[in-house]
């Protein structure tokens, strides 16, 4: 009676064992997984620039137009997001290239 049981309880790990290795007792999800990031659209003008040590938001775009800002800091801060997703406007880094809205037209 004991080398029965103990056959059947041989067959039983082989089978598990045999069905873990070739289906698998976990969820397999069959379906994959695409990211796309599409670029924003934008609807008004703005250019390129490199940040450089001691500038900011607001003196890169007073100094690209050569006048005192036109917008409110708020609406600054708002299109500058919409340009650079992801990116916020109180941690520019030196050197890093960010797209800057333009107020001069």
């Amino acid at each position: 009676m004991k080398r029965i049981l103990g056959f059947l309880l041989s067959l039983l790990i082989i089978y598990a064992v045999y069905f873990d290795l070739t289906v698998g007792t976990l969820p397999h999800a069959n379906s994959q997984t695409v990211t796309a990031t599409a670029k924003p659209e934008v609807n008004f003008p703005f250019f390129e620039a490199s940040v450089g040590p001691g500038q900011t938001l607001i003196s890169i775009v007073e100094h690209h137009s050569n006048s005192s800002l036109s917008v409110p800091i708020t609406a600054l801060v708002h299109d500058f997001k919409a340009l650079n997703p992801g990116q916020s406007p109180d941690k520019l880094q030196i050197g890093k290239s960010y797209r800057f809205p333009e107020y001069s037209r």
